[in-house]
Order: C-alpha cells, then structure tokens, then sequence
C-alpha cells in the first residue's frame, strides 16, 4: 500500500476495520421504528487513529473500503479528522461496510453488522503492507476481528512480526482483544480464535480487552489472573477493563495501577473503548506514570460515552483535563472541535 512520501514517522498507525456507523437520532428506539439516522465514520482502529489525532497525534490507518460512495465519504471524514488515509485503498469486490446501532442507555446497545458477502477490510493482503511504515511508527494498533479471515489475518501477523523483529525500543505494538465472534466464521469462534490471540500475543508488546475479551485470550476469567496470563503470553503490559469496577493494568516490570471509573451518564456506551485506546497510546508515548494514563484514558472514554457519537465525539485535550478537574465525563464539547455533537432526541442528521 505505498503511496507518497513522508518526512517523519507516525506516532500511531492503526489497521483493520472500517465501516459507517447508523445510529437513530431518537434514544431508546428500536431501528424498527427508527426514521432518523446520523451516519459515521466507525470501526474501532478508525475511531482509536482519530482519537489519537484529537490529541495531537499523527495517525494513520491501513483498511479498505468498497468503492463506492460509502467509501468515498470515509475517506472524506478520516482526513477532517486528521488521519492519514493513504493505506486506505478500495476493493471493487465489496461494499463498504454498514453498522446499525441500538441505542437503550445505559448497559444496552444491540449492533447489527452488515459486512457480507465479506469486509473490505479483511482483504488487506501481507504483500500490500508498508514494512518501513510499520517497522518506524511509534505505536501500532490491531484487533482481534483483523485474525478473523484471511488475507488480513496472514498481513495482520506479519505486521506484529514485522514489529517484533525491526521496531526500535520503546516502540509500542498494542493488541486490542476484540472478541466480536458474529465476526468469526464457523460454529465456535472462540476455539478458533485462540490459538491466534496467543500468536499475535507473542509479538504484541501491550494487550488491551475486557474481563471477556481477556477470558477468550487467556482462559482467565479474574481481572488480575488475566493480565498475569496476558503477561505470560509475552506482553509487556496488560490492560484489562472492568466496566463498572475501572480498568486494571499490570507490567511486567511489577508496577500495576487499578482505577475507578469516571461517572457519566452514559448516552451510547459504544465508543467509549475507542476513546480510551486512543488516550492510553497518547499517554503511554508521553511516558506518563501508569495511574496517570490510565485515568486520562478513562477520562476520554466517559467523555464519550456521555455522548451519541463515536468518531465526531472523541475529545480534545482540554476536554479531558476539564473532565479530570470536575471528576465527571459530562463536559462540553470543545470549541472548534468539529461538528455539533449529536443530543439525544435530535433530528439533526450529518
């Protein structure tokens, strides 16, 4: 996927899926009776490269699309965000993926994939990666759906062993666990799914999930068994999310932090994890103490959480430090941000 020159390397490059997001424009209704959406940029390395960029990060991601005007407007919304979307290429093949979301605040959001006959963006092949690009970036991210199918699961493990091999300490190689298993084919996704998890593990140097995105990787269903377990699958740094109980990390160097959670009336909960990806590699590549990134981080993913959006939703540096100095996710959307946000019962569609 080379494309033009660049003069630096980037502090983060994300790869795997991409798609637009659908969400109803009414809170609490069912996409039954839904007559209203907003339409966004989705897909969780989309959201964590553009949640990085609003931090100042120079991001870029590696996924395709359809070609098609779906496509076209993904495109057009990465680089308003910020992110660099040379290695986003077409695939004629397919279509551009949708998702449908359900909004019912504040522990329910059915989504609804619709990526057949197959994603776009798990036809990114291992000859079309540009090693150089990877082998220098600062951090790179991958998910758990990029192993799903072939070709991207072969081209997602040749960049982590690409990493492995040629990136320069302190270089950050992050796996996000993302169990999606809808995502998966055959009758259990999970047996399938954890050989590989334990492959990208060995070359992962930080492994980023929930207590059930830790339990398909590891077998562990306890936050700190888990991130002893992810450690002892070759990470340097275990982040296991707790939900309600806030977020556990554990180094292998011994030094752990566990914090709450920020409160936030939660809006759309869908998000939230993106925007605390894309603060944990900012903090990490600050080189902040571990408690500190991790309450930045969970700063940014009640931020989002207490909004409808996800892409347009991710906030700025000002609106964390805002929500850390009030000890609440309900801040006002930056100024100068971007567009509006999106409130619950709004007509207003993008």
């Amino acid at each position: 996927m080379a494309a033009e020159p660049y003069d630096q390397p980037f502090d983060l490059i994300t790869m795997g899926r991409l798609g637009v997001d659908l969400y109803p424009l009414r809170v609490g209704v069912e996409l039954a009776r839904a007559e209203t959406f907003g339409k966004f940029l989705g897909g969780s390395p989309a959201n964590v490269a553009v949640a990085a960029a609003r931090l100042g990060r120079r991001t870029a991601l590696v996924s395709r699309t359809g070609a098609d005007p779906f496509g076209t407007y993904l495109h057009r919304e990465l680089r308003a965000f910020g992110v660099d979307d040379r290695w986003v290429t077409d695939v004629a093949a397919y279509p551009t993926p949708l998702t449908f979301c359900e909004i019912f605040p504040p522990d329910h959001f059915p989504i609804h994939f619709y990526r057949h006959p197959k994603a776009p963006d798990l036809e990114i092949h291992p000859g079309e990666l540009d090693l150089p690009a990877l082998r220098t970036a600062r951090a790179f991210w991958m998910t758990g759906t990029g192993l799903s199918a072939e070709p991207s699961r072969s081209a997602t493990l040749a960049a982590l062993r690409e990493r492995a091999a040629h990136a320069a300490a302190p270089a950050l190689t992050v796996f996000d666990l993302d169990w999606r298993p809808t995502l998966w084919d055959g009758d259990t996704p999970a047996d399938a799914a954890r050989p590989l998890y334990g492959e990208a593990l060995r070359h992962a140097t930080v492994a980023v999930g929930n207590v059930e995105e830790c339990a398909i990787a590891t077998g562990e269903h306890e936050p700190h068994a888990a991130a002893r377990a992810l450690l002892a699958a070759g990470v340097r740094l275990a982040v296991v999310k707790q939900g309600p109980k806030g977020v556990l990390a554990l180094a292998a160097d011994g030094t752990a932090a566990e914090v709450p959670p920020l409160p936030v009336d939660v809006v759309n909960g869908l998000g939230a994890g993106d925007a605390f990806g894309g603060a944990l590699v900012h903090g990490l590549l600050a080189g902040w103490d571990l408690e500190r990134v991790l309450r930045h981080a969970n700063a940014a993913g009640a931020i989002v959480a207490g909004r409808l959006a996800c892409s347009s939703a991710m906030p700025h540096e000002a609106e964390i430090a805002l929500a850390l100095d009030t000890g609440t996710g309900a801040v006002p959307e930056n100024p100068g941000a971007g567009d509006p946000e999106i409130t619950p019962n709004s007509d207003r569609s993008r």
